[in-house]
This record gives C-alpha cells, structure tokens and sequence, in this order.
C-alpha cells in the first residue's frame, strides 16, 4: 500500500482528486536513500548488508530495495544470460547466486545504464524478496514484502454498533469494535469473539502481512448449510502495528453486509 499502491495518490487509481496536475502515474519512479541498515540473508549467509541502500517506489508495485555494490558479496554472484528491459528504468542484467550447492538462477538484477530518471540505481543491485531466506531492518526481520514507509495503520477503540450479516443471518452484533484504518484499504471493523454469533470454522488458509503479520482464517457455517469459505480472520501473534487487534474477528467487507450505526456499508468494489 503506500503512496503509489492500492488507491494512494501515485497508484494507477487514486482514491482522492489532485488540485495540479499530477505525475503520470504509468511513469512514476520515485528514488530515495533509507537510513534503515538492510541486510538480505540466504542459506545462513549475509548476501547484502547496508546503510546505504536506495528504496525504489514505482506506480502499482511494492516497494524495492538496490544495495550498492559495495555492500553486497559479490564474490557470491556470477553473470547471468537473462535480460529485461522497463520503460521507465531501462535494460536490466541478472545475476545468479552459488552457494555451496545451492544455485539460485537470476535471482537479482541491476541496470548498468539506466534511463533518464532512474540514474541513482545505476550497477545497484536489488534482489528478489520472497526468494530471500531472510530479510532484516536494522535487527528487525521483515515479512511478505518491503515495508512501505508511506504506509500506515491506525487502530482505534470504538463504540460503533457494527453488524455483520450475510444471506439476511445475521453473525456478529458488537458495540466495542477496534476499527483499524490502514493506508488506501477499506475501513475494517476487529470484533471480539463474544460479539460474533456465526459458527466458525477453522481454515488452513494463512496470509502473511508485512505491517500485521501472519493471519489465520475461518469459515463460516450458515443456518442453510452453506460454507462461506475463508469469510473471517484473525492475528493470534501480530506484529507491533496490529498488536490493538490481537485475537479479534474481523470479516471481509467486500463479502458481508456490513452495517455501522445503521447505516449500510457499500462493500468495497462495488458501484
């Protein structure tokens, strides 16, 4: 999420409206050095270490960290034959990663001549994330993806009368929500359990958040029969940003009706 991604003010589809006209958001490239130290790790060992990397942002994509050379073992790395080519950064070369007997094939790229515009990131070398062992800000690890630093999650108590019906039954009445608003994503309602009438149950389904941490899901059993698969989820162990909600219910908008001091919620997408 952030400022170029979901509905930020430099993503594809903006939710708000601009007074000037702003950067095309097709070419947005936003460039800026992080004081954070950054280290990826694979198979044990500190491929890159850094108190100098550069954070790319780029319309509708998460965030990327380039390490200068420097900073990375290169010793690690050897050409590899794959080439890209982005309109807004130019001609991207990969190299493959040996350790040991571990072989990780073009899993990092640099641009030693990039376009106009994206002339910070020139022989930097950015790795991909989720094929990282690890990855760690300052002693902090980081999970699912490069935390955004435009992004953000405020939680708040609240005495809203929040209902959650789906099908006319109605699963969850409570007037003691934590409402959670989180950048460029819709408004959602953490309910305690006591408040949530509907039969759970348990789901094998985990996500990960890199702000919130690992979520657990549940099913939902209606009077009909029917299961509504995965319709509610939960951080039993979250991370410091969704700590307010730790062990709360939360149901997916766009799938329920949602209804706030008697007012209908329009679920997101929806027009």
């Amino acid at each position: 999420m952030g400022m170029m991604t979901a509905s930020g003010p430099l993503s594809p589809r903006p939710a708000g409206t601009w007074n000037v006209t702003p950067v095309d958001a097709r070419r947005a490239v936003y460039i800026e050095p992080t004081p954070k130290r950054v280290r990826a790790l694979l198979g044990g060992e500190t491929v890159a270490d850094s108190t100098r990397t550069l954070l790319l942002s780029e319309s509708g994509l998460q965030p990327v960290y380039y390490f200068p050379p420097a900073d990375v073992r290169t010793d690690l790395l050897e050409p590899s034959d794959r080439h890209t080519h982005c309109p807004k950064k130019g001609e991207a070369s990969y190299y493959t990663l040996r350790l040991g007997d571990r072989l990780e094939e073009a899993i990092a790229w640099y641009y030693p001549e990039p376009l106009a515009g994206a002339g910070p990131l020139k022989n930097h070398i950015a790795f991909y994330f989720d094929r990282m062992d690890r990855w760690l800000e300052e002693d902090q690890e980081i999970v699912g993806h490069v935390r955004d630093p435009y992004h953000r999650i405020d939680v708040y108590p609240s005495s809203r009368h929040v209902r959650v019906r789906l099908e006319g039954e109605l699963l969850a009445d409570s007037r003691r929500p934590m409402a959670l608003f989180e950048s460029n994503l819709p408004a959602r309602w953490y309910l305690p359990r006591a408040d949530v009438r509907a039969r759970l149950l348990p789901s094998e389904t985990r996500t990960t958040c890199a702000y919130k941490g690992q979520a657990r899901y549940f099913s939902v059993e209606l009077s009909s029969g029917r299961i509504a698969s995965d319709l509610v989820w939960c951080y039993p162990e979250p991370l410091h940003d969704g700590a307010p909600v730790k062990d709360l219910l939360c149901f997916f908008n766009e799938r329920v009706d949602l209804e706030v001091d008697g007012e209908p919620q329009q679920r997101p997408g929806a027009h």
